[in-house]
């Protein structure tokens, strides 16, 4: 499916990009920007990865997630234009969003209800696993504006995965904070 032989091919000089199928784009394009700050959110998801050797179970699932959001910008990278491909173009599937649901619903059976906002940090996994989640929330904000461009199409999976991504990455940081037990949380007003 991809095949790099040369890694810089000068034709991005103009300030575009190749899409998977279709013409070439401003790098400042919504839909360009949608897969880069999707591919922000894995390299952040790559960093947590670092912090996770006491807890392999969490980094089997960060490392599905990776691969899953290698799948999305291929996804994004691919409009929808009604025309026939040559292939089966590569789309995110519900089955990936349920599998991440069911993750979401394992890691949070073992935390207790919040009674506040959580403020990012604690472990190093877990202030890594906030950062993580702000980049998918940012990421998220493009698709869903992208979705809402005429024209352009974003599938129902794609969507959904992304905003549930956010919500994996928050349950995953509160999970390493001793499955609650070390979350910072707010105490509104506190330094007034």
């Amino acid at each position: 499916m991809v095949k790099l032989n040369k890694i810089y091919t000068r034709t991005g000089d103009d300030g575009t990009t190749g899409l998977v199928a279709g013409p070439r784009r401003k790098k400042h394009d919504l839909r360009v920007e949608s897969y880069g700050e999707v591919d922000e959110a894995n390299s952040c998801i790559g960093l947590v990865r670092q912090h996770l050797a006491e807890h392999p179970d969490l980094d089997a699932m960060l490392m599905r997630v990776q691969n899953d959001l290698f799948d999305l910008g291929a996804d994004l990278a691919t409009p929808e234009t009604g025309k026939r491909l040559d292939y089966e173009p590569l789309r995110i599937a519900q089955a990936q969003v349920d599998r991440l649901e069911r993750e979401i619903d394992l890691l949070n059976a073992d935390l207790q209800p919040l009674r506040s906002f959580v403020l990012p940090g604690g472990t190093p996994a877990a202030a890594a696993l906030h950062l993580a989640r702000t980049v998918a929330r940012r990421a998220e904000r493009r698709i869903v504006a992208l979705q809402a461009c005429e024209g352009e199409a974003v599938s129902a999976a794609a969507a959904a995965y992304i905003n549930r991504l956010s919500d994996f990455l928050f349950v995953a940081a509160r999970w390493v904070n001793d499955k609650g037990r070390t979350d910072i949380l707010w105490v509104p007003g506190q330094n007034r």
